[in-house]
């Protein structure tokens, strides 16, 4: 049997454009020709965040947050806490530096992926000291226990392993069956892929599993029907089975033509998934 496939459209999702200053930044400038946004900070919520607040809408299984956001040059996230999360970041493009209150320091680019368990407590930073737009996804997944100890890691991203084919980044830090760069403290898996035109890959999701799968850059088909474009969602639910994900518009990204996706699949729940589209 083939999964149930919920499109969620981008013109469904959450745009927030805070005040520079709530994060420590200074005014927009006029006109500079490197920024691609009026404001700071473009923050798609595909989850209840913030001033977002939709009781038809607060999470999809142990996914709490997933935010994609875009942060102009020289501008971002000031320090500021977190606990009893665990946070992973995805840089779609730019560079990511990220500073925390357990010594780490470092910057990432495109392809790569952090993780952070927040459990009794952490602060952090997180800022694009580039001159260009910085884009990332950030997905905060609730842990399988509160009060765990502070971790971070990393890892850089390889363009190879994801190019027309599932790069399978996160697991299960209890799953000793597989190994992947990230592991977190809760029964997760992530994947990445950046697929040719006509290109596809299978996401194969075992019995009492469901996915959330979100089309970064190009646009794909699922399983031949359901297309997603650039920025739109999609919930998978039902009795498990193949996904077929199928590159049919692609964009030109660091010399290539692509569409690309995360996904992330986890236990079901029963009536997971938004219930206002």
């Amino acid at each position: 049997m083939a999964p149930d496939i919920k499109v969620v459209p981008s013109t469904k999702l959450h745009v927030s454009e805070p005040d520079p200053s709530w994060f420590g930044n200074g005014p927009n400038p006029d006109g500079d020709p490197a920024w691609t946004n009026g404001n700071w900070l473009k923050s798609r919520f595909h989850f209840s965040f913030a001033e977002y607040t939709n009781p038809n809408n607060n999470d999809f299984g142990v996914l709490r947050v997933m935010n994609d956001d875009l942060v102009q040059p020289h501008r971002g996230f000031g320090t500021h806490p977190h606990r009893d999360m665990e946070i992973i970041t995805y840089v779609v493009s730019g560079s990511l530096t990220h500073k925390d209150s357990m010594g780490t320091e470092e910057s990432l680019g495109r392809g790569s992926i952090q993780f952070m368990t927040a459990g009794r407590g952490v602060r952090h930073s997180e800022f694009n000291h580039g001159d260009v737009p910085l884009r990332f996804i950030q997905t905060w997944i609730k842990p399988s226990g509160f009060g765990l100890t502070p971790n971070y890691g990393s890892c850089s991203g390889s363009a190879d392993k994801r190019r027309n084919k599932l790069h399978h980044l996160v697991s299960n830090v209890k799953d000793d069956s597989v190994s992947t760069p990230v592991e977190i403290n809760q029964d997760v898996n992530a994947f990445a892929s950046e697929l040719e035109l006509g290109k596809s890959v299978t996401l194969n999701l075992p019995p009492n599993q469901m996915a959330y799968l979100l089309c970064i850059e190009g646009s794909v088909r699922l399983n031949g029907e359901k297309v997603l474009k650039k920025h739109d969602g999609a919930e998978i639910t039902g009795e498990g089975g193949p996904v077929k994900i199928e590159a049919v518009e692609v964009e030109e990204v660091e010399g290539n033509q692509v569409a690309h996706v995360l996904s992330f699949t986890m236990p079901s729940i029963r009536g997971a998934g938004r219930t206002d589209l």
